[in-house]
């Protein structure tokens, strides 16, 4: 069976969509933009608020180098969740958008996303990658994408599996 480029990086995705969706369960509104504290002692590390934030910024932007349209990015998202950003523990809810709002986006954006990519010609996923400092990388748009939406996708998720254990949630 012959499959399009774009429906592999897809499938990808379709697979890490469904991660954040388990990772999500049970997490509520008032953990959202915490910290880990296991024991008491706070963990600095990616709490479920940035780590989703952080992601949101990267489906519109594989839309937009496809030639789709995109969820606009509201500029409170690009300063709090760059990835020049430090996460910090947001305890009285001041720096972080709510939980729906973060959440909301991304899904919007990424589902978005996976249509582009199963309708990409090989064309478009064969064009030079338009970012200079990761073109060394990542040549093409269609290696951007791949690494999008599965490797740097499953980091930060990676990232929120162990803060699920760490306030004992556990696994998705």
């Amino acid at each position: 069976m012959s499959r399009s480029t774009g429906n592999i990086i897809a499938d990808s995705l379709e697979l890490s969509l469904g991660y954040a969706e388990r990772l999500l369960k049970d997490i509520s509104a008032d953990q959202f933009a915490r910290f880990a504290a296991p024991g008491g002692q706070a963990v600095v590390s990616n709490h479920p608020a940035f780590i989703f934030g952080h992601l949101s910024l990267y489906g519109p932007r594989i839309l937009k180098q496809l030639g789709q349209a995109a969820p606009e990015i509201p500029q409170q998202f690009s300063d709090v969740f760059s990835k020049d950003a430090t996460c910090v523990d947001d305890a009285d809810g001041s720096v972080y958008p709510d939980r729906d709002s973060i959440t909301d986006l991304f899904f919007e954006g990424y589902r978005a996303a996976l249509t582009a990519l199963r309708e990409a010609t090989e064309e478009q996923l064969a064009a030079p990658n338009p970012m200079e400092a990761m073109a060394a990388r990542f040549p093409t748009v269609g290696s951007m994408q791949n690494f999008y939406v599965g490797g740097h996708m499953m980091l930060h998720l990676g990232q929120l599996s162990a803060w699920r254990r760490m306030i004992g949630l556990g696994a998705a």
